[in-house]
């Protein structure tokens, strides 16, 4: 039972996370009065010829990857009229084009289960479409049921459900009367709420008119916040991940606010853990109770501080064991007899076979443990390393890098044992953090025990590998990567290899904090309410010297912002009305097309206009130019990409009031495009749950799709209506 009255409680927006508060020129400072930059150099080149290098290696930079599965030239110009901005509660595409509804929040998965009635009163989530619709990925069937690269018609679906809709504690519209406001939380609201967090496999299929999910398939399946999972990768074992429910730290239960996604050159499906912090409670004299321990350092530093509030309450529910170990303090005599370690078997990413639905979820802690969005495959070459790119989405974090040890066999491409060919790349490897510098040039820093700054750290005392995977933040901390703000998705350019990520916004950016990399600091506002920072956010562009080597160059591809905006220090990249934009999040490129996707997450915008997705023709790194942006008496330069025009960025869809638009994926022949709808109405206040007309949004079912009239996070497919192939 926690020690803290309902009083205490307040809302908190767990997507602001701002827990880095370290001064990373101090660690500068530190490693290089401690270390020679020789010592340096010879430290850190253990791995994939990776390490702490110098500017100089970027001479003759060139692009990581090469030409994917695109086939014919490169598209020059989008194929469609840019929808208008709109405030309406309805999904709009472009002329042309059509969008369904095929599978929303309680949908059945498993016969018998009865149908979604939408007023609070359903049970059986762990037998229904999870809530928060989120990243997303195809996994193709043929007409016998067999995995397919090809078939269009009929595939898998694996769907992140990130979170809930909620106020104060309860997520509301899943609860007869929206739900407990105070603490203890009634056990069976709790049930609910753990079982709609997760992941969901469910089958989809077109009958040549119309695309369907199938409420019966072999193949549905949803895993939960109490799902068992292994623990695989350099942390399997560590002392910190022990608990009462694995006392050897090889297992543990379930997976947290899952948000982007990625799809392995070995055909699994893997997902980021993102905010899970926040699902959890320390006593207010924890900190004393486990008195010198490292962990609290760590506690901190990932956002649980003692006697903070946690977003639900779960642990308040009763002594059983499902609610009691969301009470991260240390109570008892070890870590083998309470769950003071429960919070550190969150934040990885997750691995599993969409086809296989035995197969049990693995957690790879080599991919390090932050907030993770999606997960950006290069693509693979044969004889070399597999790499991928994460961000870790928090005001002032980092983005990375993993470099397996195992080099690529295009045999695991079709895999007898995907999961295996998973313990085979992604189990051992090496893990690196971006350090972007101000000529447009950036190193990959090592962060292993191979690299002396962390072995020798002052900072933070890390023993092993494992410790570098569970507390990755401390680890970039101590070699002074570059505070970012908010890396989300990324995604690999299917021709070029270049990397592009979203950095969403950043409400504690100050022009004393702005760099090459992270320019803008401006107000903005939202009818009579003022918002500062870097309000809109950027898509910064990297280019790697190599797949796994250390040295990249960098610019931005494009700023965020609202067309009327001043165009000498914030919207830099000339957005129109027909392109403009706020927090692009979501990012994704068509391996049919090699169009790049571009969904946005937005709150500063949301006067004007809902939530988007817009197509886009990047250029290349470079293609643009040196802008300076003064804030005061400061001038920063930076390297802004060519402007975009309506023909190369254009907005595709805008969806209802109160969502965000997030999740992409495709059919093989890029003719179908299914994209998830998270949280319409997320505006709603509890208080007005059981009245409709107060309800900020009523779709999906003001759109014809199912029972009662609660906001319904929803899967839709895209198609035109020639049938022709999207964005061209």
């Amino acid at each position: 039972m926690r020690d803290q009255t309902p009083q205490d409680i307040q809302a908190t927006d767990f997507n602001e996370e701002d827990s880095n508060t370290s001064t990373n020129p101090h660690f500068r400072q530190v490693l290089d009065a401690r270390l020679s930059r020789r010592s340096l150099l010879r430290g850190a080149a253990g791995a994939a010829g990776a390490g702490v290098l110098g500017a100089s290696a970027l001479s003759g930079c060139a692009t990581a990857g090469g030409a994917t599965g695109t086939t014919g030239p490169a598209l020059t110009s989008l194929g469609f009229k840019p929808v208008a901005k709109s405030l309406a509660d309805k999904v709009i595409v472009p002329e042309g084009y059509t969008a369904q509804i095929i599978y929303a929040l309680g949908d059945p998965l498993v016969a018998g289960v009865p149908a979604f009635k939408n007023d609070g009163t359903d049970t059986a989530f762990d037998q229904r479409a999870g809530d928060h619709h989120d990243g997303m990925e195809w996994f193709g069937l043929d007409a016998s049921g067999k995995p397919s690269n090809s078939f269009n018609s009929r595939g898998i679906l694996a769907v992140n459900h990130e979170a809930t809709t909620d106020e104060k504690l309860s997520s509301f519209f899943i609860h007869a009367n929206g739900g407990a406001s105070t603490l203890p939380r009634p056990a069976s609201e709790v049930d609910k709420e753990l079982a709609i967090h997760g992941l969901s496999f469910v089958e989809v299929q077109s009958s040549g008119k119309q695309w369907a999910y199938k409420a019966s398939s072999p193949f549905n399946r949803r895993v939960t916040s109490m799902t068992t999972a292994a623990i695989h990768g350099p942390a399997r074992g560590s002392e910190h991940l022990v608990t009462k429910f694995s006392n050897d730290a090889t297992q543990c239960r379930g997976t947290l606010n899952n948000c982007g996604t990625g799809k392995t050159p070995w055909g699994t499906f893997v997902s980021g853990e993102e905010n899970w912090y926040g699902y959890f409670f320390r006593d207010a004299k924890d900190d004393d109770a486990r008195k010198k321990d490292k962990q609290v350092q760590a506690l901190n530093r990932y956002g649980r501080k003692a006697g903070a509030a946690s977003r639900h309450g779960w642990e308040s529910a009763g002594p059983q064991d499902q609610y009691v170990r969301w009470n991260n303090s240390a109570h008892a005599a070890s870590a083998k007899a309470d769950y003071r370690n429960e919070m550190n078997t969150f934040g990885y990413v997750v691995e599993m076979d969409a086809y296989d639905t035995q197969a049990p979820m693995r957690k790879r802690t080599g991919l390090g443990r932050f907030a993770h969005e999606s997960v950006a495959f290069a693509k693979p070459q044969a004889g070399q390393p597999i790499v991928c790119y994460m961000g870790d989405d928090a005001r002032g974090e980092y983005i990375y890098k993993f470099v397996s040890d195992a080099k690529w066999d295009p045999k695991d491409a079709s895999p007898a044992n995907r999961l295996a060919a998973g313990d085979k790349y992604l189990d051992k490897g090496t893990l690196f953090v971006a350090r972007f510098k101000g000529d447009g040039s950036g190193e990959w820093v090592e962060l292993s025990m191979k690299n002396p700054v962390i072995a020798n750290s002052s900072y933070f005392e890390f023993k092993s590998d494992a410790d570098v995977a569970i507390f990755t933040r401390l680890a970039a901390d101590a070699v002074s990567a570059t505070k970012m703000d908010r890396p989300e998705w990324g995604g690999v350019h299917p021709i070029t290899g270049e990397v592009y990520i979203t950095l969403t916004n950043n409400s504690s950016r100050t022009a004393a904090t702005t760099d090459a990399v992270n320019p803008r600091v401006y107000t903005d506002m939202k009818g009579s309410t003022e918002q500062k920072g870097n309000v809109h956010g950027h898509i910064v562009r990297m280019a790697d010297a190599s797949p796994a080597g250390a040295a990249f160059k960098w610019d931005i591809y494009v700023f965020g912002a609202e067309a009327d905006a001043d165009k000498s220090t914030v919207n830099l990249s000339n957005l129109t009305d027909e392109n403009d934009m706020s927090a692009p999040d979501g990012l994704v490129f068509s391996p049919a097309t090699g169009i790049c996707w571009i969904q946005t997450d937005d709150g500063a915008y949301t006067d004007k206009t809902n939530c988007m997705m817009l197509a886009a023709i990047p250029g290349k790194l470079g293609d643009g130019g040196a802008r300076t942006v003064k804030h005061g008496d400061k001038t920063v330069t930076t390297y802004a990409g060519k402007t975009p025009t309506p023909t190369t960025l254009a907005r595709f869809l805008v969806g209802p009031r109160g969502c965000e638009i997030t999740g992409w994926c495709e059919t093989p022949d890029g003719r179908a495009m299914f994209v998830n709808i998270q949280h319409p109405g997320e505006g709603t206040a509890m208080a007005d749950v059981n009245d409709p007309a107060k309800y900020q949004s009523q779709w999906p079912t003001n759109a014809g799709y199912g029972a009662g009239k609660r906001p319904r996070s929803a899967t839709i497919v895209i198609t035109k209506n020639d049938g022709g192939v999207l964005g061209t």
